[in-house]
């Protein structure tokens, strides 16, 4: 876990979902791969050449933004994929049930933590593949709002997300922290903003929340 700003007075949390809500590597392969195989299907193309392609430019945008990291959505927004055809396939290619199980301890703690603030989830998969992934960890019921990819039809890190999310929330950006496992894509904006964030390698950091949350 990094701290990178504690919020003052903290009224808020935004949470990424995947890989920050939960840790499976098989389920995070997955919901990348089905949609470069469903983009090299639809250019006539290997699953691999498809793969090398996506690899390629993710290379080339790091080295060309100090090591920045690109969301999948504005990849294949690259290769002239749009947004709405990158949330048809996550809809319809997603599963979350089948690699996810109940988490009691998460459910815990976000328990806890719904008691002092409020909760949200943004994230850059649509709506729908989102809910089933906190109603297979268990904790859908706590998070009654998620901005998601079919939200703004912006991608993470985009403003909009954000933006929207505080909306949601009415809480000022000072009074929110952002917390996920992606830098580039979850923390560096909403401390642009003026949010608070905490970078996480995982469900098992998020665990340590409430301790690490009270001593501020």
């Amino acid at each position: 876990m990094k701290i990178y700003k504690l919020p003052v007075k903290l009224k808020a949390i935004i949470f990424d979902i995947d890989s920050t809500l939960y840790t499976n590597q098989a389920y995070a392969f997955e919901q990348v791969d089905c949609q470069v195989r469903a983009f090299a299907e639809l250019r006539g193309i290997s699953a691999d050449e498809a793969r090398c392609m996506v690899a390629d430019y993710r290379k080339k945008f790091a080295a060309e933004h100090n090591g920045s990291k690109v969301s999948l959505g504005n990849t294949l927004l690259s290769f002239g994929i749009p947004i709405e055809q990158s949330i048809e396939w996550r809809c319809k290619l997603l599963e979350p049930s089948d690699y996810l199980t109940r988490d009691e301890r998460l459910i815990h703690v976000l328990k806890i933590l719904e008691k002092s603030y409020k909760l949200i989830c943004v994230t850059n998969n649509p709506v729908l593949p989102a809910r089933k992934t906190l109603e297979a960890i268990g904790v859908s019921e706590i998070f009654s709002e998620i901005v998601g990819l079919d939200t703004c039809c912006k991608s993470k890190p985009a403003r909009e997300p954000f933006e929207a999310a505080l909306k949601l929330l009415n809480v000022p950006a000072c009074n929110c922290i952002s917390i996920g496992d992606r830098y580039d894509l979850d923390i560096a904006l909403p401390l642009e903003i003026g949010m608070g964030g905490i970078l996480v390698t995982g469900v098992c950091e998020v665990y340590n929340l409430p301790d690490v949350l009270k001593k501020n």
